[in-house]
């Protein structure tokens, strides 16, 4: 829209929640930006995190779900990586605003003197950090286009209310006088919960939740009420009477067989006209064209035959923990038309100190690794898993079972080879035994070991392919180099690279300087293949990760024909409608949004 000069004011929408967390304001925020992108509008997102830290970078997966990794090296919430993936946009770290980077920033500025000797207080220091950050970081381009879009979607996190998020909350309360009436849009996220015992929508949490947002100096124009059930008419009148909102403007997110009909729910209930009618862009906004969205859905909806893929790794309890590898091998599994089975199993439950201690958990492990189509071994950081993550490896190569290892991953399989075909029974990586005597792997020297915060190789980084006849290249289109995005302290020994090489192991792609390995396959296995770099953060649907789709052909036995077929992954992807991405797990009934979960049934 602005190209042709009938936009010049950003105008932002923003998405709140209340009442309790996970009810899905990320995958909320993601499926508007998809409706105003759908309606011609270019669209950038901005996500608040009220915690203190810096950034997601030195958090466990425990605590807040996987660290997604953006182009410029930001370690930031997973909620990103949903509106990478839903909007097909590339964020900077800027676009993840935490308390830690608004505080950090203003006390350098007190320590310059920028200040000019006044008292540096929340108000209105810490408020007017909040918004010039947003009003900078909303105008970077990040669609490909020049200049800005035309508007941005901001998820303020957590709760209405929480003591954390008040800096935020009176900042946005501010922001919207700032930037004028028809150019602030609050779409407020909030439960109705169903009483099983009355069956009746019950109105009063909401009601309470808006009455905390107006006293906190924000009205929203629009509600978005999570419910199990469509919001029956009389619900309706009276969330609007209470909660002075007009009454087309509340909206149902219910539930759904999948979370790609998100948008489609949004567009069937005119929320892109009641959002479009606050900002006043009725007049310049086409009619949303989801025609790829809803082929998207339909097709999830139908998938039957299942391909089994064994994720071995030490964060299994937490299935956000991995959230872009699911989302990574649906997009994979469905441009093949599989169902995707995922069964988890934690990597310790695979060792023989499991065996000793509880073997009906040892047992029921090795059954469902043996039981699955593929392999895959996440990244992951510290010594708790090491042993059964390598004797997964080892089980995938020497029975031929189709083998992905992503970072940690990759270095597992370096390991596991060294010590089973070169006969280095001491073989290690020096993160785990600093005084192996064979050291596969090793610190790099660039990192730091007392400073764990964003010292890591992290961002976008080029690999260069070594060989063209091997099917990773294959599997980039026969690309001579690519760009993915990295995270590791560790690397493969440069010293051990000859022998391991020598003994049938083949690195295939290396960095710039030819020293440090970037992939590694076995050439004589179906597929077995290690990336040093995370795939996953750059699958797309309609464009999914080249190495997840190699993954699922072997499973499938479909690898020789996808290598054999013109523009590999492109190429296919545009025969085949592929699932759109999100957030799963707060909104469909099914776990993991048409992921289908097993575990040993001792970890959940």
């Amino acid at each position: 829209m602005n190209k042709g000069g009938g936009m010049k004011k950003m105008k932002y929408v923003v998405v709140t929640g209340g009442v309790v967390s996970g009810l899905g304001k990320g995958v909320t925020a993601s499926s508007i930006g998809v409706l105003l992108k759908a309606c011609g509008f270019r669209v950038t997102s901005i996500k608040i995190d009220p915690y203190l830290n810096t950034d997601a970078g030195t958090m466990s997966p425990f605590e807040h779900g996987e660290v997604f990794v953006l182009d410029d090296g930001g370690e930031v919430d997973l909620d990103l990586g949903n509106y990478e993936r839903f909007l097909d946009i590339k964020l900077t770290r800027d676009n993840n605003i935490t308390t830690g980077k608004i505080y950090q920033a203003v006390i350098d500025k007190e320590r310059r003197g920028d200040y000019l000797g006044k008292t540096v207080q929340v108000v209105p220091h810490i408020t007017d950090a909040i918004q010039e950050w947003i009003e900078r970081v909303a105008m970077i381009p990040v669609d490909g286009q020049p200049g800005p879009a035309d508007v941005c979607v901001i998820e303020l996190g957590g709760t209405i209310g929480d003591i954390e998020s008040m800096p935020f909350t009176e900042a946005l309360g501010q922001f919207s006088y700032r930037v004028g009436a028809g150019n602030f849009c609050l779409v407020h996220v909030s439960l109705v919960p169903v009483l099983s015992a009355v069956g009746e929508q019950k109105t009063k949490p909401t009601q309470h939740s808006v009455r905390g947002l107006r006293s906190l100096g924000l009205t929203p124009n629009i509600l978005a009420c999570r419910s199990t059930l469509a919001l029956e008419e009389n619900v309706k009148q009276k969330l609007s009477q209470f909660c002075h909102v007009p009454a087309e403007n509340i909206i149902t997110l219910y539930d759904v067989p999948n979370i790609w009909h998100l948008p489609l729910l949004l567009r069937d209930q005119k929320a892109h006209e009641a959002i479009l009618g606050v900002l006043n862009l009725l007049g310049i906004a086409r009619e949303p064209n989801l025609k790829e969205w809803t082929s998207r859905a339909e097709l999830c909806d139908m998938l039957l035959e299942p391909v089994r893929i064994a994720i071995v790794g030490k964060y299994t309890g937490l299935s956000d923990s991995y959230l872009s590898l699911l989302k990574a091998l649906l997009h994979a599994s469905v441009s093949l038309r599989k169902k995707l089975v995922v069964d988890w199993i934690p990597a310790s439950d695979l060792e023989d100190e499991t065996a000793k201690e509880n073997p009906d958990v040892y047992k029921a492990a090795w059954k469902l690794l043996k039981g699955s189509d593929g392999v895959l071994v996440p990244g992951g950081f510290g010594d708790r898993g090491v042993e059964g993550k390598i004797l997964a490896a080892k089980y995938a190569r020497e029975n031929r079972i189709p083998f992905l290892g992503i970072c940690l991953g990759m270095q597992i399989a370096v390991i596991e080879f060294a010590r089973s075909i070169l006969g280095l029974q001491d073989a290690n990586s020096t993160e785990f035994d600093p005084d192996t005597k064979d050291p596969c792997v090793i610190f790099m020297p660039e990192g730091s070991k007392t400073h764990l915060g964003g010292t890591m190789r992290l961002g976008s980084r080029r690999t260069y392919f070594q060989v063209m006849d091997c099917k990773s290249a294959k599997l980039y289109g026969n690309r001579g180099f690519i760009d993915e995005r990295h995270r590791h302290r560790y690397e493969v020994n440069p010293d051990m690279v000859s022998r391991l090489e020598d003994a049938g192991l083949s690195f295939t792609g290396k960095d710039e300087t030819g020293q440090r390995m970037e992939i590694v396959e076995l050439p004589n296995h179906p597929y077995y293949i290690g990336a040093q770099f995370h795939p996953e953060f750059k699958s797309r649907p309609g464009k999914p990760s080249a190495l997840f789709l190699g993954l699922i052909a072997a499973a499938c036995d479909q690898l020789d024909s996808l290598l054999h077929a013109p523009k590999i992954p492109n190429g296919m992807a545009k025969k085949i409608s592929l699932c759109q991405n999100g957030n799963a797990t707060k909104f469909a009934k099914i776990p993991t949004d048409g992921i289908y979960s097993n575990c040993n049934g001792v970890h959940a």
